[in-house]
């Protein structure tokens, strides 16, 4: 019989996920270390560094209610704390 999709238990996770995060880390180590040893890991030059951050910071700028929400969240905090660094003035 099958069941409904209302009475199905939502899956747990397995393999991978379902470890420890203490050994997932262990794991994936070992497994950086490993793609160094072999020459398949790429290690990012200073101008790749910052080609990347700049695509980034392009795509996530073109979601504007990410920004706006973003510039929100900015100025709520700085309105509560009252000064601009957050430390109040000295008497």
């Amino acid at each position: 019989m099958v069941e409904s999709q209302e009475t199905q238990q939502p899956k747990k996770p397995r393999g991978f996920a379902a470890m420890d995060p203490e050994k997932q880390r262990l794991i994936a180590s070992k497994g950086g270390r490993i793609a160094h040893q072999r020459g398949h890991a790429h290690e990012f030059t200073s101008d790749e560094a910052r080609e990347a951050g700049r695509k980034g910071g392009q795509s996530v700028s073109r979601d504007r209610k990410h920004m706006a929400a973003i510039g929100k969240l900015g100025g709520e905090a700085r309105s509560q704390k009252g000064s601009p660094t957050g430390e109040q003035p000295l008497p």
